[in-house]
C-alpha cells in the first residue's frame, strides 16, 4: 500500500471511528479518544522542528542560485501576480455561488438561535488591547531586529525577509564565499528532507491521533444552523479545490490527476494537522518527485507562500460574512459583498502571524460593511473543522503557485 494511501484509510478510520464515539455519548470512549491527541501533537511537532531549517535552506539556494538579482525579483513578481490571480478567481466564483448558497441558510427565518459557547468571550478578545495593529506599526515589524528570536518565535514573514536578503548577499559575494555557503545549506536541505522522510512514514499514526478526538468531540455537535456554516465552508474549499486543479490543469502544464496525487500527501497533513507550516516539507517533497518542478522555483514559492499567500481567503471570508449575516438577519447588498471580495484578495497579505489572525482582520471588515464583532466570536468557536478544509485548500493553492510559476520561468530543473 503506498504511503498516501495508508494515510488516507488512517484518516478515514479516524473520521468514522470518531463520529461513532460521539454518537455513543460514552465518557470512558470520549476520554480515549482525548488520551490519543498528545500522540498527534508529537508527530506535528516532529515535523514543525524541520520546518525553520528547511525553510532557510530551501530560500537561500533558491535565491543564491539565481544568476543575478533581477532573476529573483522576477521571480518574486511572478510569484506574487500568480497569488492575486488565484485568489481573485475564487473570489469571482465563491461570491456567486455562496450567496446562492446560503438562501437555503435556515438561520434567515425564525429567531436567531442562541450564541455557541465560547462565542462572547472570542468577541471580547478581538478588541482586548494589544490586538489591534496599524498598518506602519505591520511594516515596521516586517524587519526583525533579532532574526534568531525571529525563528525562535516562529515570526515566519520576518524571517523569510530576512532570509532573501541573506541570499541575496551570497548571490553578489565572491565565488570561492558564494560556493562554500551554497554547499553547506544544499546540504542542509538535504538532511531535512531526509528527517521529513522518516517523520512521514509515522504519518498514519500521527493523522489518526489528530483526527480521532476532534471527529468524537464534533460527530454529535454538528446541528442546525452552526451544521450549515460548516457543511456551506467545508463544500465551497472542496469546489475552489477543484477549481484549482482544473486551473493547474490549462495553465500550468501538469495533467489533473498527477497533479492530485502529488498533491495528496500535502493535502492529508494539512487536513490533519490544520498548519500549512507543517506542510512545508510535502509540499516541497510533492513538487521535487511528484510534478518534477524546477528547484529554484519550488524553494524560492513554497516557503514565502505557505507563511504569506491565503487562497482559502475569498472562501473563508465570504462564507464567514454570509454566515454572520444570516444569524443575525443583517443584509448585505453588492456593494458589502464586493468589499469582503476586494478584501480577501488584497489584505490577507498583512494577516499578522499571532493565533486567531485572520479574525482580528476581519474586525474592521465587518465593522464597514454593518456586521456585528460578536459575529467572530462565533466564527472562532466553531473553526477547528472549517480551518481543517482552508488549511488543505492553502495547501493546494500553494502547489499550484508553483506549478503555473515554474511553466514561466525559464531555469530548468537542477
Amino acid at each position: 500500500m503506498k504511503e498516501s494511501t495508508r494515510v488516507l484509510v488512517s484518516l478515514g478510520v479516524a473520521v468514522v471511528a470518531g463520529v461513532i464515539i460521539g454518537a455513543s455519548g460514552s465518557a470512558p470512549l470520549l476520554s480515549a479518544a482525548d488520551a490519543l491527541a498528545p500522540i498527534g501533537t508529537i508527530w506535528v511537532n516532529a515535523i514543525r522542528m524541520t520546518v525553520i531549517p528547511l525553510v532557510v535552506s530551501l530560500l537561500i539556494t533558491g535565491v543564491a542560485s539565481a544568476s543575478d538579482v533581477k532573476t529573483v525579483g522576477r521571480l518574486g513578481g511572478l510569484t506574487l501576480l500568480v497569488f492575486v490571480a488565484l485568489s481573485a478567481t475564487l473570489a469571482m466564483v465563491a461570491v456567486p455561488l455562496l450567496r446562492l448558497l446560503f438562501q437555503l441558510s435556515p438561520a434567515t427565518s425564525g429567531a436567531r438561535p442562541a450564541l455557541p459557547a465560547g462565542a462572547v468571550e472570542a468577541a471580547s478578545q478581538l478588541s482586548a488591547p494589544g490586538q489591534a495593529q496599524t498598518v506602519g506599526a505591520w511594516l515596521t515589524s516586517l524587519i526583525p531586529t533579532n532574526p534568531i528570536a525571529a525563528a525562535a518565535n516562529g515570526a515566519m514573514l520576518q524571517l523569510i525577509l530576512f532570509t532573501l536578503l541573506f541570499a541575496i548577499a551570497i548571490a553578489r559575494s565572491d565565488e570561492h564565499a558564494r560556493s562554500t555557503l551554497l554547499g553547506f545549506f544544499r546540504a542542509v536541505s538535504d538532511a531535512m528532507l531526509l528527517m521529513v522522510r522518516w517523520i512521514i512514514l509515522l504519518a498514519p499514526i500521527g493523522v489518526f491521533a489528530l483526527v480521532l478526538p476532534l471527529a468524537a468531540r464534533a460527530g454529535s455537535g454538528i446541528a442546525g444552523v452552526i451544521g450549515f456554516y460548516i457543511v456551506a465552508y467545508s463544500f465551497g474549499c472542496i469546489l475552489a479545490i477543484l477549481l484549482l486543479y482544473l486551473i493547474v490543469a490549462l495553465v500550468g502544464g501538469a495533467p489533473l490527476g498527477r497533479f492530485a496525487r502529488a498533491a495528496l500527501p500535502a493535502q492529508l497533513i494539512a487536513f490533519s494537522s490544520s498548519s500549512s507550516i507543517a506542510s512545508l516539507p510535502a509540499l516541497v517533497e510533492s513538487a521535487d518527485v511528484g510534478l518534477d518542478l524546477p528547484k529554484p522555483v519550488t524553494g524560492f514559492v513554497l516557503p514565502l507562500a505557505v507563511s504569506t499567500f491565503k487562497v482559502a481567503a475569498p472562501v473563508s471570508w465570504m462564507t464567514g460574512a454570509l454566515f454572520v449575516a444570516a444569524f443575525y438577519g443583517v443584509p448585505l447588498g453588492p456593494r458589502e459583498l464586493l468589499i469582503i471580495a476586494l478584501a480577501s484578495v488584497f489584505l490577507t497579505f498583512g494577516v499578522p502571524g499571532i493565533p486567531r489572525g485572520a479574525f482580528i482582520m476581519l474586525a474592521p471588515l465587518f465593522s464597514v460593511i454593518g456586521l456585528p464583532l460578536e459575529g467572530i466570536g462565533i466564527l472562532i468557536a466553531v473553526d477547528a473543522i472549517p480551518d481543517t478544509f482552508a488549511t488543505v485548500l492553502n495547501v493546494t493553492g500553494d502547489l499550484a503557485a508553483a506549478a503555473i510559476v515554474s511553466t514561466r520561468y525559464p531555469t530548468k530543473a537542477s
